[in-house]
């Protein structure tokens, strides 16, 4: 029978172990029992008892009997308190348990709009599948927005792009792709048979965009081709682009994270990664915190997802 380890009673864990032994003797009115159901020597539970008396002023706790022990009025008074903290440990080692398995907690994450056409989606059901008891709450944003929430705390992780310039150095960043570009223009478009596309072949047509100006937009990529795409209509909504292409009203931009979700009346043209490098896409998260086991368990679930987006076209433009 092992020996309880010599600890001082200031010592914060010791509480629990006087606990333990203080509820065993209450259950067997022995401390002769307890000491054999603990696995301990009869004097350790006899110590035990002895500083959680001490501890609580002096009171005894059991009467010594011939035959075993009996609780004392200060035992009875414990017992209650003594079973609260017992569970209350229990549950928090339970819980605790489950949030090294991911099998419990929360997950807490956002992502840019064009990633929750299709990446987010996909990772969410393999990771419900896999990890069905944690608690997910999901936010949408633009990446500036969801590198502040993740900063502030309220975020465990966030799937950013590079789009707009974000200062992302600051983060912790997990590479999931780099995204290709396509144009949509409308079905009866004189390119829309075309294999791929370069972006000063459309310089003069009319373009829809969420933002008046390209600076900071996916329309970046035209301004380094050397022209300043005009922008004719401000439309924020990717199905509503869509819309206004299908209309004949203008061609725009769509990620490849979008592309699986584009309506069948409008083309999609890859544009020539020379002509618009790929953006990159990363889950994000805070430097010098550490990722919950619920957070990895996701990103490697975002990292599988990723695997089914189109790489980036090269190549010459027929």
């Amino acid at each position: 029978m092992a020996a309880m380890p010599n600890t001082h009673p200031s010592d914060p864990d010791l509480s629990t172990v006087w606990l333990r032994a203080f509820l065993e003797v209450a259950r067997h009115g022995s401390f002769t029992v307890a000491a054999r159901t603990l696995g301990w020597t009869q004097s350790a539970v006899s110590r035990q008892i002895s500083s959680l008396e001490g501890a609580l002023g002096g009171a005894p706790l059991f009467d010594r009997l011939p035959r075993g022990v009996r609780l004392t009025e200060a035992g009875r008074i414990l017992v209650p308190y003594a079973e609260s903290v017992a569970e209350a440990l229990r549950g928090a080692g339970r819980e605790l348990a489950e949030l090294r398995e991911a099998a419990g907690g929360r997950l807490r994450f956002g992502a840019f709009a064009t990633a929750d056409a299709a990446l987010v989606p996909q990772a969410l059901a393999t990771f419900r599948a896999r990890h069905p008891r944690v608690r997910v709450s999901r936010e949408e944003g633009f990446t500036p927005t969801l590198l502040d929430r993740l900063t502030a705390g309220h975020l465990d992780l966030a799937v950013v792009s590079t789009t707009g310039g974000a200062p992302l150095e600051a983060y912790e960043l997990h590479h999931l792709l780099d995204e290709s570009l396509y144009v949509a223009v409308p079905a009866d478009h004189e390119l829309a048979g075309a294999d791929s596309v370069r972006l000063a072949q459309l310089a003069d047509a009319d373009w829809i965009s969420g933002s008046p100006r390209p600076e900071g937009t996916l329309l970046d990529a035209a301004l380094r081709q050397g022209f300043r795409p005009r922008v004719a209509h401000v439309v924020g909504e990717w199905t509503a682009k869509q819309g206004y292409v299908a209309a004949g009203l203008g061609v725009t931009l769509v990620p490849a994270l979008a592309a699986a979700s584009v309506r069948p009346d409008i083309a999609l043209l890859p544009v020539l990664d020379e002509e618009a490098p790929a953006r990159a896409v990363y889950a994000a998260t805070a430097r010098g915190r550490s990722l919950t086991p619920a957070g990895e368990a996701f990103l490697a679930a975002l990292r599988e997802a990723a695997q089914g987006v189109p790489a980036p076209v090269s190549g010459e433009a027929d």
